[in-house]
């Protein structure tokens, strides 16, 4: 009797070691997990924190060896002088004209072709959008010469017309898939009952289906939004008067100023470099729900 208490004591008793050693690697799988997530957050935030420091740095701090982390005295007036010593407000009015034109475009174009290619039925309908993906193949180089001989017939050159009247054509292939995907994903039901009401397709696509896709409206405006802030070759290409000048192209252009009373200016290009990232920033933290939304949506369902 003793003998077979004991061994259905350990046979009871043996179901709770596995538990407990699985529950074990778990935690340790977790804090490897996190640990690794907190070294590669530092290292990526590692430059942003760079150019922070150095923008607040006197000039000489920025030839010392070794380099300082943080300024001795933190140079706020180094923002003022960056926006006195070029015409810092109206590149950021040239930009911001142009990624708000862009991205309603952007927005609104990819939105109706993608409407197009996942709910209405027609012949040809699945050859097209495969090319229309093709294009992602293509590498911008391709097409920059037959669009700078365009927009140069057209009389845009000097004109910021060609950073934004594309994006009213269609907005791109990448952002056609994430709206197809999206409407995918929505019932059908919904367009039948509302033809069965008589509602037409624009109604549909405007009044129905256009209000259930934030999530992906949101994706599409802050990647157009952040990609048309950054843009440097277009602006580079179709822009050569500085009071035509956009953000990015604007900051290569400390590059080229002379110094400023004989002094380096790269803690001026650093104060700017801060300025323009700080919209990027506040946009893409504001829509993070509805954008990581859009993401996963757009690319599982459908």
């Amino acid at each position: 009797m003793a003998t077979q208490s004991q061994f259905l004591s350990k046979v009871g008793d043996s179901p709770s070691k596995p538990r407990t050693s699985l529950r074990a690697r778990n935690i340790r799988t977790t804090g490897v997990l996190y640990l690794l997530m907190i070294v590669l957050s530092v290292i990526f935030m590692f430059p942003f924190f760079w150019t922070v420091s150095s923008s607040l740095k006197q000039v000489w701090e920025l030839r010392t060896f070794p380099p300082t982390w943080l300024p001795e005295s933190p140079q706020w007036q180094n923002y003022a002088v960056v926006l006195q010593t070029v015409p810092f407000l109206l590149w950021t009015w040239n930009s911001i004209y142009v990624v708000i034109l862009s991205t309603v475009g952007t927005v609104l174009s990819a939105s109706v072709v993608a409407y197009a290619f996942a709910r209405l039925r027609y012949r040809g309908r699945n050859l097209l959008f495969i090319l229309t993906l093709g294009t992602l193949m293509l590498p911008a180089q391709v097409t920059l010469i037959p669009q700078f001989i365009l927009f140069h017939k057209l009389g845009w050159i000097e004109t910021l017309n060609p950073l934004w009247v594309p994006s009213w054509f269609g907005g791109g292939a990448f952002f056609i898939f994430l709206f197809r995907q999206f409407f995918l994903s929505l019932p059908r039901e919904l367009d039948e009952a509302a033809l069965i009401d008589g509602a037409s397709y624009l109604r549909i696509f405007w009044n129905i289906l256009m209000p259930l896709s934030k999530p992906v409206l949101a994706t599409v405006a802050v990647i157009s939004f952040i990609a048309g802030w950054n843009d440097f070759v277009n602006p580079l290409i179709y822009v050569h008067s500085a009071d035509k000048y956009t953000l990015a192209v604007g900051l290569n252009y400390f590059r080229t100023l002379p110094d400023i009373a004989g002094a380096p200016t790269q803690h001026l290009l650093m104060a700017g470099s801060v300025m323009v990232i700080a919209p990027v920033l506040i946009v893409f933290f504001s829509a993070q729900r509805y954008f990581v939304q859009g993401i996963v949506l757009s690319g599982i369902k459908g």
